[in-house]
């Protein structure tokens, strides 16, 4: 083995180990042959306790039988999937007690033996988290009750008492409706940041999944003919990386714009450099057959805008292009001058926006129905509308479902 395959299975290594899900692999006769710190600590064995166990330590008794059948048949059918759906998951620990968990199962195959790795997370904190939070709700809403009772009481009283403050009444009964308002609104914004601390956690959780996955299973290829296998890892870890990075940005963007702390850098920048940027950024993520073309000999031209932000709109385009458009199809991006306005236009050929969602594709988190499963956290658009408002600009659609969109960017040359 040369310096750079152990090196690399050394970071591999710690990654295996610095990985805060419990790692198990086990082969095709169900016995464990690897772990990390975090499995073991997990279910209360010492890191080297487990190898060559037998998996049902691991289970509870009860569900040992169905347990073997499902792994047998899912080694042979080698599918990835999620363990557990529709059900509760429970792990044994080495006292006997039992704790709930979720797991993910990723089949592979080495020199001809099958193995199956899991992905174990002890969910007990997020179980407790979720009774806690339903628990707050139904405080709160009871508190609401009470108070729209007592309110509703003080208000009657008043219109006995005093059937000459007939106006007085109008303007506590006025209170009591923005009361009312402003707990809806107290409500309704807690369920948001649970619904965007959900979103968050799930759109960083995949692709950090698959780049432990790959970076655990690269370190397996160390042969010269394995090659191909490596390269097909290393290309889903700059994929996922590099849609890690575009998530940040979006996050960012959007907090500096609700937060007021949007401040703009104009500086004087290439055209060319900044659509070479773009494109080279949006090859990255092409799928099989795609193919983007893109005005390859560009008149150079010094806009004056923020950079950084005009890259970010261009950017989310180009990739909401690649991901909703099939294999083998082209995505064209094209740019035209036109006095002292430039315009920008990407067109694709893919599933397009069906015609009920169109009206509400710029609004902030607003998933189209035919993207529901499909990863994005739906602020994209609605970060570059925003951000072009501001900048003097505007963005504009054309689209037919099941045969492709249009986005059309346009911005001064120079923002005034």
């Amino acid at each position: 083995m040369n310096e750079s395959l152990q090196q690399n299975k050394d970071i591999f290594n710690i990654l295996f180990e610095a990985a805060s899900e419990g790692i198990i692999v086990v082969n095709s006769s169900q016995k464990v042959v690897a772990t990390n710190t975090a499995a073991a600590k997990m279910f209360g064995y010492e890191k080297t306790e487990l190898l060559g166990k037998d998996l049902d330590v691991l289970v509870p008794k009860k569900y040992h039988h169905s347990h073997h059948r499902h792994v047998d048949h899912f080694i042979e059918n080698s599918e990835k999937r999620q363990m557990g759906h529709g059900r509760e998951l429970y792990g044994v620990k080495k006292d006997g007690s039992l704790f709930p968990v979720e797991a993910g199962l990723n089949p592979f195959e080495i020199e001809g033996e099958k193995f199956v790795m899991s992905l174990v997370i002890d969910i007990s904190i997020r179980l407790e988290t979720q009774r806690q939070i339903k628990e707050l709700n139904t405080q709160l809403e009871e508190k609401i009750r009470i108070r729209t009772s007592e309110l509703s009481e003080s208000v009657e009283k008043l219109k006995t008492a005093n059937l000459d403050l007939e106006s007085e009444v109008k303007r506590r009964m006025e209170a009591e409706r923005k009361i009312k308002d402003a707990l809806q609104k107290e409500k309704e914004l807690s369920d948001l940041k649970t619904k965007f601390l959900s979103l968050v956690s799930h759109e960083f959780k995949t692709p950090l999944s698959g780049i432990l996955s790959s970076a655990t299973l690269i370190g397996k290829y160390q042969k010269e003919e394995q090659q191909e296998k490596r390269e097909k890892h290393l290309l889903t870890i700059r994929n996922k990386v590099h849609y890690l990075n575009n998530i940040l940005n979006d996050f960012l963007s959007i907090e500096r714009l609700d937060s007021g702390k949007g401040q703009y850098k104009f500086i004087e920048f290439s055209l060319k450099r900044l659509i070479n940027e773009v494109v080279y950024n949006a090859n990255i993520t092409l799928k099989d057959g795609q193919e983007l073309l893109y005005p390859k000999e560009q008149q150079d031209l010094l806009l004056y805008q923020d950079e950084k932000i005009v890259e970010l709109i261009l950017s989310n385009l180009l990739s909401n292009a690649v991901k909703y458009s099939p294999e083998n199809t082209t995505i064209e991006f094209r740019v035209n001058v036109q006095g002292d306005r430039i315009l920008f236009e990407v067109e694709d050929q893919g599933r397009g926006i069906p015609q009920k969602d169109q009206k509400h594709i710029f609004e902030r988190y607003f998933r189209a129905e035919n993207a529901l499963l499909d990863q994005g956290t739906g602020i994209g658009l609605n970060i570059a509308k925003a951000h072009l408002e501001n900048l003097g600009g505007s963005i504009s659609f054309k689209s037919i479902e099941h045969k492709g969109t249009t986005f059309r960017v346009e911005l001064p040359v120079k923002k005034v």
